[in-house]
């Protein structure tokens, strides 16, 4: 079911060194394939944090003049679909590409310290798209929680899938005991009534004082220079990015690193499994954990969407299947993922998964472009069903321009880069 299989040891060429990338014939072609079906999901997810302030992401009514019948409708699918689904596979499939990595750095005779390299340029790909690009970066998040992981790197795939698990479940425990606990006070007025009153006030006023925030802040936006975006990231929201770096992957991002590090050493990602197996209960965590989401994401929008109700759902119930829904996700593509790529379109999802890097923080600079005031200036003005034109047009441009540069070229022109520098020598770009 492979399509590729990682060197061996005594499969490495004599002339080989610790310092050498892997070669494109190296490549698993199924992860490639899983990769840029994520890439593409995580702009679904992604796009109203590009064009609204933050709030808006999880609660409709902060979008402009309040939800529309549209709106809602895209949140729930959204929801149900995408959000929460594709970061958790993008990161399961980072532990995986992490441990691939020194599998290979491994049979060719280096040690961890080529990845914390590796991680460390991750890491300032990272500060500079969320400070000069876009603050919903990922990539830093994915340095930290990969360096945290080094060291588990040697462990039994066993011992890592046990951590991985009992960290992710102490992140959602953690999540749900804080998120549920706002939830109680703010509709449980016997609770409220043991709070001290500047929580009270707190609670009280959340809702009027998000609006005020989202209006202050699409104001910024649609006035503020280059410079202004620049200055006020670094000397106001720095501590996100340090949040980004600690609290994340702590809560999450470690957690499933290390659960895509062990599935991968147990075959899952190479098609070890039997394919009929992987297809059947793929499709049965696949669509159990999707309907699950439905019955939750249903709550906050026959209610009306209340604040806390909905904060509740989308960042913390609506998560609750994240993991059964990404590796069923995982699980039928990866026993389809062969005849997939050998498909005309199939082969373009697995070129933009090659790509993910340039894919993932092209769109960020191609939306800055999109939304902010000294350009299209869109920022805070389109709804969820306007931005879903940006998103297939944007997905079509991923799916036109990565087979058609890999063509041409070894690498993406980020991964071409990122492998410069952690090798920390100039390779070879045009095919």
């Amino acid at each position: 079911m492979a399509t590729v299989v990682s060197a061996t040891p005594d499969e490495v060429p004599a002339d080989a060194t610790p310092d050498q990338p892997v070669k494109a014939n190296e490549r698993l072609v199924t992860l490639d394939l899983i990769r840029g079906v994520a890439v593409l999901g995580i702009l679904f997810a992604n796009i109203t944090a590009f064009g609204h302030p933050q709030a808006a992401y999880f609660w409709p009514a902060a979008l402009p003049g309040g939800a529309t019948l549209g709106d809602k409708l895209v949140w729930f699918v959204q929801l149900v679909f995408v959000d929460h689904k594709f970061r958790g596979l993008f990161s399961l499939l980072f532990g995986a590409g992490i441990y691939l990595f020194m599998e290979r750095a491994w049979a060719r005779g280096s040690s961890r310290w080529l990845q914390f390299r590796r991680l460390c340029w991750l890491l300032v790909f990272g500060a500079i798209h969320y400070f000069l690009i876009w603050p919903g970066d990922i990539l830093g998040t994915y340095a930290a929680a990969g360096m945290m992981a080094l060291p588990m790197m040697k462990w039994s795939d066993r011992k890592q899938l046990r951590t991985g698990i009992v960290l992710y479940t102490l992140g959602v425990l953690a999540m749900l005991a804080t998120l549920g606990g706002a939830w109680v006070a703010a509709n449980n007025p016997s609770v409220a009534a043991r709070l001290d009153d500047k929580q009270r006030q707190q609670i009280a006023t959340a809702e009027r004082r998000t609006l005020e925030d989202v209006g202050k802040n699409v104001t910024f936006m649609r006035s503020a220079s280059y410079p202004d975006y620049v200055a006020e990231r670094v000397t106001k929201h720095w501590g996100g990015f340090v949040q980004g770096l600690v609290i994340v992957p702590l809560m999450e991002t470690l957690g499933l690193v290390l659960i895509g590090m062990a599935l991968y050493r147990r075959g899952f990602f190479s098609g070890a499994f039997d394919p009929g197996k992987m297809r059947r209960n793929g499709w049965i965590a696949l669509l159990g954990g999707l309907g699950f989401t439905a019955l939750v994401a249903l709550w906050p929008e026959r209610t009306g969407f209340p604040f806390f109700t909905t904060i509740l759902v989308f960042n913390e119930l609506g998560r609750l299947a994240q993991v059964p829904i990404a590796l069923g996700l995982a699980a039928v593509l990866i026993a389809e993922g062969p005849r997939l790529a050998e498909t005309g379109f199939g082969s373009r999802f697995a070129a933009a998964g090659r790509m993910a890097f340039s894919n993932y923080l092209g769109t960020s600079l191609l939306m800055l472009f999109v939304f902010q005031s000294w350009s299209l200036g869109l920022f805070g003005e389109l709804h969820r069903l306007q931005l879903m034109l940006i998103v297939f047009a944007v997905w079509a441009g991923m799916l036109l321009w990565s087979k058609a540069w890999l063509a041409r070229f070894r690498y993406g022109p980020l991964e071409w880069l990122w492998r410069s520098l952690t090798y920390w020598q100039v390779f070879p770009l045009r095919r």
